[in-house]
């Protein structure tokens, strides 16, 4: 039994309590500073229980208080920064460090309190062993049975809380087909980095409607969405296809959005819980069926051409 884990078996830990993480956002919070794993002489990352604790920290403050990763960072750095503003929001403190490395970050130093509950110590998974070039990931997590600290056990409970008023969110949820990334904030700067674009690439896909960010005082942030459309953007400007011209892909879209609102129009207007869950499935359907039609169109106009050689 080991006592670290593998990104890839920290994801499978985390995904069930996380849907939308992936291996490319933990490895984003490592290359932001949010995160530091020890690393084998291989190259391969190891995440130990503080780690785990830490990274589920990180997630909570995006998906349920919605804050900037620059934010996040200053409140792991100064666990007294801002503490006044996110208790009133119903938040919890960092976690503390547990190790020599979080203690030279400048994170306070754990205390004796504990509470056990269900953290990354009842895991057990087997270690990874898969071959990686030096600097890949591997991964490992900690299986050790110490305690957790307090903090965790007030973190559980407001995680009880969330799934006890989970059919009434469920109900409240708005329209859309693919959430993606969602639960990510992230200045112009982190977003150029993240999606691997440059600035002026991506204030012309602002310029042209592609993604809109989100002002807060005198920043702004931009969500998954955002992420999502200049990820995919990217490849097309990579091949010298310009945003001006990826603005059909927006105007398509939103036709279609029209469309399927007009569909669900009549399930909308019964203002009931179920009903309302009823048209968010029919609108995934149909999206899903709408993606296969495109596909399939595109295909058949595209093979007029390319068969002709």
């Amino acid at each position: 039994m080991t006592d670290h884990l593998s990104i890839g078996e920290v994801l499978s830990l985390l995904q069930d309590e996380f849907p939308d993480v992936t291996i490319s956002k933990i490895r984003f919070l490592e290359s932001q500073g949010l995160i530091d794993p020890e690393r084998t002489p291989s190259g391969y990352r190891k995440f130990y229980e503080a780690d785990i604790d830490r990274l589920r920290w990180i997630l909570v403050q995006q998906r349920e208080h919605f804050l900037p990763l620059k934010v996040i960072k200053d409140r792991l750095t100064d666990p007294d920064a801002g503490k006044g503003e996110l208790l009133l929001a119903g938040g919890e403190p960092p976690p503390v460090a547990t190790s020599a490395t979080d203690a030279a970050d400048g994170v306070a130093p754990a205390t004796d309190d504990a509470v056990q509950t269900g953290s990354a110590a009842a895991a057990a998974p087997a270690p990874s062993n898969d071959p990686a070039p030096a600097g890949a990931d591997a991964d490992g997590a900690d299986d050790d049975d110490r305690p957790p600290p307090i903090w965790m056990a007030d973190l559980a409970r407001a995680s009880a809380e969330a799934k006890a008023g989970a059919a009434a969110a469920e109900a409240a949820r708005p329209l859309h087909a693919d959430p993606g990334p969602t639960e990510v904030s992230l200045t112009f700067d982190e977003l150029a980095i993240a999606s691997s674009v440059t600035k002026e690439q991506l204030r012309s896909l602002e310029q042209y409607g592609l993604l809109a960010g989100r002002s807060l005082g005198d920043d702004v942030f931009y969500d998954g969405d955002a992420l999502l459309v200049a990820t995919k953007a990217a490849g097309f400007l990579a091949r010298g296809v310009e945003a001006r011209h990826l603005r059909m892909f927006k105007v398509a879209a939103e036709r279609e959005a029209g469309f399927l609102e007009q569909l669900t129009m009549p399930l909308l207007k019964q203002r009931n819980p179920q009903a309302r869950r009823d048209a968010v499935d029919l609108v995934e359907e149909l999206s899903s069926l709408g993606h296969d039609l495109r596909t399939a169109l595109l295909r058949a106009n595209l093979r007029r051409h390319l068969d002709q050689g």
